[in-house]
């Protein structure tokens, strides 16, 4: 019995649960289509809808007598005129839209003609290439009338060329074959024509082009030996070689003491002030102030004291007798003379700004009869 009373009233109460579940479907259910009844309804009134949409008469099933208009006919088909105006604001009224964008990108037109660059106090050879993205050979070759090839002739108020590509300046003179000038400056004919401003038909006669003398030509790639004006390698068996670059050149043969065979870093100032060791500066500008010692870098023997004509001002080399030789450049006093012994260390000069030069430095070159005019940094080190 107690049992079964226990049955009955569980039976019992999961029944109105069951009841009101089903009670709130169809109320949700009535709910959903009451609500889509009164959106509809409200489209028709507002005359979104037309209004014939939902003639019986047009409706599927429908006899064709119910109206005059059929659903059969296709004249009374709903057509494109039939849709309703689209109004509204906001997104879906003005679509996407483009973004204002006031800014007009101009392409970068690669520079054909040489420009004129008046020398600024501080410019250098090398800050002037890099500001117009050129190699500095380039503005010594493009201003030998102004520069001779020596880096150190520049000068504030100097009027430079510059080529608007890598490569060499050519002045047109009368006589001159494009085959010549080509080969000269190691291109092709091609080459110079191809450079749209040089103004030159590719048909042209190259033994006969239409320049006349004067006539600026760019050769882009174009390359020259670079005039010389480094003193030459002065022997103390032979330091009279040195007479034409100046009147600190020795006459008289002389012996003394042999270099140690390694350098010792020349001066006190510890870091570059202007140009490193390239092709055209066979040398390396230390910074100093002016008057601060210069020493002997090895032991040797005095060359060369006195002034240089090559640009060098006050200048003193030393002849190390094992073949090689340094020398000391742009310095304001010279404190030792010609057949002199200098021994490592000592102070042969002060640091100044003579000859071709644009502030106190030490000019510094190592020069061996073997390789030439070497990198002194592969020698010495601050």
């Amino acid at each position: 019995m107690k049992n079964e009373a226990s049955g009955s009233g569980s039976r019992g109460s999961r029944a109105p649960k069951s009841s009101t579940t089903r009670r709130n479907r169809v109320l949700g259910t009535f709910g959903v289509l009451g609500l889509a009844v009164g959106v509809f309804s409200g489209l028709l009134v507002s005359g979104v809808l037309p209004s014939g949409l939902f003639d019986p008469a047009t409706a599927p099933g429908a006899h064709p007598g119910d109206s005059s208009r059929s659903r059969a006919d296709p004249a009374t088909a709903i057509g494109v005129d039939d849709l309703p105006a689209f109004y509204g604001n906001g997104y879906f009224a003005a679509g996407i839209s483009r973004r204002a964008n006031p800014i007009t990108l101009i392409p970068d037109r690669p520079r054909q003609e040489i420009v004129r660059y008046a020398v600024q106090r501080g410019d250098t050879l090398f800050g002037i290439a890099e500001r117009f993205g050129l190699q500095p050979e380039t503005l010594l070759w493009g201003n030998y009338d102004t520069l001779k090839d020596d880096p150190h002739s520049l000068r504030p108020g100097q009027e430079l060329n510059i080529l608007p590509v890598d490569g060499t300046y050519y002045h047109w003179n009368s006589g001159d074959t494009l085959g010549a000038v080509a080969g000269f400056l190691g291109v092709s004919v091609e080459d110079i024509l191809d450079w749209p401003g040089n103004d030159l038909a590719h048909n042209v006669d190259p033994s006969d082009p239409p320049l006349e003398p004067g006539a600026e030509l760019v050769i882009p790639g174009g390359r020259r030996e670079f005039v010389t004006w480094r003193a030459p390698r002065i022997t103390r068996a032979n330091p009279a070689v040195a007479r034409l670059a100046g009147p600190g050149a020795c006459g008289s043969i002389y012996d003394g003491p042999i270099g140690e065979g390694y350098f010792i870093w020349p001066t006190t100032g510890r870091s570059l002030s202007g140009y490193d060791y390239t092709d055209f500066h066979p040398g390396i500008d230390i910074e100093g102030g002016e008057g601060n010692p210069i020493f002997a870098s090895a032991s040797g023997v005095i060359v060369y004291s006195g002034w240089s004509d090559y640009g060098y001002g006050l200048m003193v080399v030393v002849d190390h007798g094992d073949g090689w030789q340094t020398l000391y450049a742009h310095m304001s006093q010279v404190n030792v003379v010609c057949g002199q012994a200098a021994f490592q260390g000592n102070v042969i000069g002060l640091v100044g700004s003579t000859g071709n030069s644009t502030g106190p430095h030490l000019h510094f070159e190592v020069e061996s009869d073997l390789y030439g005019k070497v990198n002194p940094w592969d020698y010495v080190s601050p």
